[in-house]
């Protein structure tokens, strides 16, 4: 491994400035980096997945941590500075230019488990953190995601039921994975500094409940929390067998959203994929 310039250099040389239009905010300090890398643990030999890498801060960390990175970039101005990084590290570095949100992380990590390290575009952030939740496939193909969000956002993703900061993002977190607030990140850390503060969640996969669709419960956190000021049986009414199944499990229709506990959404979805399963089937007797 050849001796690295300061990332701050590295930035001036290329002339490179962070794009608003990208949410790019680089993250400069080499120590918190560091840290950062260190959080999913060992990850000497691992594969690791990253979103934005930019100047490749967070990819220097990482390489020097013993990962085979990939990372996944749109913006054509970073690419000479990563193509640097991967001549410091031969072989573990792979870059490739384009958009995450349209390409298939799974086949570009060829279908073997990886890590997600990023710290993630503000605009697009949320959506991907959506995106690695989603599906029916559990366990996911990734082992863990530590992710750099907003603190806001961060904070939505592992708030309990009650709290203003609860909603669809910690349902959709917490019901077959781990999450934890890892690390909070002052604003002076990043070039240019954000407005807001930003925080680091630290998510791994847990046991999924049996007899759940994830498609199912991601319908009903959007309904209610979609309209989360009003009663459940105004905000479920859209999504048909809904108010039937709230009844069913005993969940109280005059309640709100933010009241509804992670484990009362499950079984929720499930007690609604048990009855459309039930009414698809043909009647007793019938020849279908």
């Amino acid at each position: 491994m050849a001796d690295l310039p300061p990332i701050r250099d590295v930035i001036q040389r290329h002339g490179l400035s962070a794009s608003k239009a990208l949410g790019q905010n680089f993250l400069l300090d080499e120590q918190l980096l560091g840290r950062i890398a260190a959080l999913p643990g060992d990850l000497t030999g691992a594969r690791v997945l990253e979103v934005g890498p930019g100047p490749g801060g967070l990819t220097r960390a990482l390489l020097k941590a013993g990962a085979y990175v990939t990372a996944i970039e749109m913006d054509r101005r970073c690419l000479p500075a990563l193509a640097e990084l991967d001549e410091a590290f031969p072989g573990q570095l792979t870059v490739i230019e384009g958009d995450a949100m349209k390409l298939d992380h799974g086949e570009i990590m060829q279908s073997k488990p990886f890590h997600v390290l990023s710290n993630l575009p503000y605009n697009v952030g949320t959506a991907l953190f959506v995106k690695w939740l989603s599906g029916e496939r559990w366990p996911p193909q990734w082992q863990s995601l530590t992710l750099m969000f907003q603190r806001e956002v961060a904070e939505r993703i592992v708030a309990k039921p009650g709290t203003s900061s609860y909603g669809r993002l910690s349902v959709l977190a917490q019901w077959r994975s781990t999450a934890k607030l890892a690390m909070k990140v002052h604003r002076s850390a990043f070039t240019p500094p954000p407005k807001i503060m930003s925080a680091i969640v630290h998510v791994t996969p847990a046991t999924a409940p049996q007899d759940v669709s994830a498609r199912t419960l991601e319908r009903l956190t959007e309904a209610a929390f979609g309209q989360r000021r009003k009663m459940l049986r105004q905000s479920l009414k859209g999504v048909p067998g809904a108010l039937e199944a709230l009844a069913k499990v005993g969940i109280d229709e005059t309640r709100r959203a933010e009241t509804v506990s992670v484990p009362e959404f499950v079984a929720l979805a499930a007690t609604l994929d048990g009855s459309l399963a039930d009414a698809s089937k043909p009647p007793e007797g019938s020849n279908l």
